[in-house]
């Protein structure tokens, strides 16, 4: 009787999978077994990991790297804390990834990318992939690898067909929208001349912006970053030599103009990850006074629109040059209150997704990966948009 029950859970447990994974694409991990060869671990020591989705037909020979986000550590308590998590250790990460959005295997879903090999690198290291550093009191070890992780995975991907790739499409979502930044010309260097390689950033263009106390919150934070996870040295080379404070070269807008790439920036105007630690991080609302309009944009004040506004200005007035002396770029800035808009089906191309002059945010990239048209597209002020799902609530 005991064996029957044991049996039938068993059998409860598949069918529910089955459910719940119908319709879904999900891609087994992958572990790099030689990277430690090249001293690339996650935080805790473990291995770095990506997934895998093979291409087919024509596009069996382009690549999509998808970089992961999920914030960063700049201090060893919380490195420490990361440590014990997914973002910090392949032992606690899922082994199955849910490839959707940009990521998608679907024509109807993600019609320029579907059929190209999609990989997934999973983000361990805390530092968007740049770190080079260790930490070692006796009693704990933290590895700051993200610089030797990239490293790992791309050779890793080489003799996979990443080598003889036509085509290749580096992008990534918040600190992996920020990886992308930092990452696209090691890309372009480490494939044949041969390959077309541009770079996509989804809510990655963070801003060294003032919060509503006039305190640098997010530049002391990545300063911070760049130096306990010894990234420095790893960061643009042109950018670092010409600012008196070169870990100011973390932000993109101050080494946008210096990569040769093609790049595209997808980012929302009032991205709510910065409005939310940026602009008016907890140490700048110690009162709550934020608390509703963070919660609701309907809850918002004159006053503190009028400042999200401001804030908007100083992200296309960073975009400016950009704009206007790029001629390989694209971007895609909409008015909707979100963070991240490539990685979920809903906002990246399906019915109702956030679009500018009738245009999604999929048909964009490919518009101008596949060089189809002009694409750099700019939202009007909020709230003229009525696409945007403005999924606010949902950031903490």
């Amino acid at each position: 009787m005991e064996l029957a029950v044991a049996m039938l859970l068993i059998l409860l447990s598949l069918a529910s999978w089955c459910v719940l994974s119908e319709g879904r694409l999900l891609v087994d991990m992958t572990l790099v077994s030689d990277a430690s060869n090249i001293g690339a671990f996650c935080l805790d020591g473990s291995l770095p990991a990506y997934h895998l989705h093979r291409g087919f037909g024509a596009g069996a020979s382009n690549w999509l790297l998808q970089f992961e986000g999920g914030g960063w550590c700049n201090d060893i308590q919380s490195c420490l804390d990361r440590a014990k998590t997914k973002h910090g250790s392949s032992l606690y990460m899922n082994k199955l990834e849910d490839f959707n959005g940009i990521l998608s295997n679907d024509a109807s879903l993600n019609p320029d990318f579907y059929n190209w090999n999609r990989v997934k690198l999973r983000y361990c290291d805390g530092g968007s992939f740049s770190g080079d550093a260790k930490f070692d009191n006796g009693t704990s070890v933290l590895y700051f690898r993200g610089q030797k992780i990239w490293e790992a995975i791309i050779l890793d991907l080489l003799p996979k067909g990443l080598g003889n790739a036509d085509k290749a499409l580096l992008s990534g979502c918040s600190a992996g929208g920020l990886s992308s930044f930092l990452h696209c010309e090691n890309l372009y260097r480490a494939l044949p001349t041969n390959t077309s390689v541009k770079c996509l950033s989804d809510a990655g263009f963070f801003l060294d912006e003032r919060d509503i106390t006039m305190n640098y919150t997010m530049r002391t934070f990545f300063e911070n970053l760049v130096s306990l996870q010894g990234i420095e040295k790893n960061l643009d080379k042109t950018c670092t030599s010409f600012l008196d404070n070169p870990k100011l070269c973390m932000f993109p807008q101050y080494f946008l103009n210096y990569m040769t790439t093609p790049f595209f920036i997808l980012n929302t105007a009032y991205d709510v990850y910065q409005f939310h630690h940026a602009l008016v991080p907890p140490s700048a609302d110690m009162n709550g006074d934020w608390k509703r309009c963070k919660l609701s944009i309907a809850s918002c004040t004159p006053k503190q629109l009028d400042i999200l506004q401001g804030f908007r200005g100083d992200m296309l007035a960073a975009l400016s040059s950009f704009l206007k002396d790029s001629t390989s770029g694209g971007m895609f800035i909409n008015s909707c209150f979100a963070h991240c808009q490539s990685e979920t089906q809903e906002t990246w191309f399906a019915l109702g997704s956030p679009s500018i002059q009738d245009k999604t945010i999929a048909e964009a990239v490919g518009d101008w990966y596949f060089s189809r048209n002009i694409s750099k597209l700019i939202d009007c002020a909020y709230p003229c948009d009525a696409s945007c799902h403005n999924t606010i609530a949902q950031v903490s």
